[in-house]
């Protein structure tokens, strides 16, 4: 085994090492997302979302 080929095979792994790491995270959050919609759609709201027409504290004007 050369030098040359040890240096490119190691820099080759951690490329596709990290490509399928972006992957899987892109596609986890594309998941969340849609777990996401599925349950709003359901009419089950986010503790940190306001009910549509509440004024937000401290807005009393």
């Amino acid at each position: 085994m050369t030098h040359t080929f040890y240096i490119s095979m190691s820099y080759a792994v951690t490329a596709l090492i990290t490509l399928c790491l972006i992957g899987w995270v892109w596609l986890d959050g594309r998941a969340r997302q849609k777990e996401l919609a599925e349950l709003e759609a359901s009419g089950i709201r986010r503790r940190s979302a306001q009910p549509k027409g509440d004024l937000a504290k401290g807005d009393a004007s």
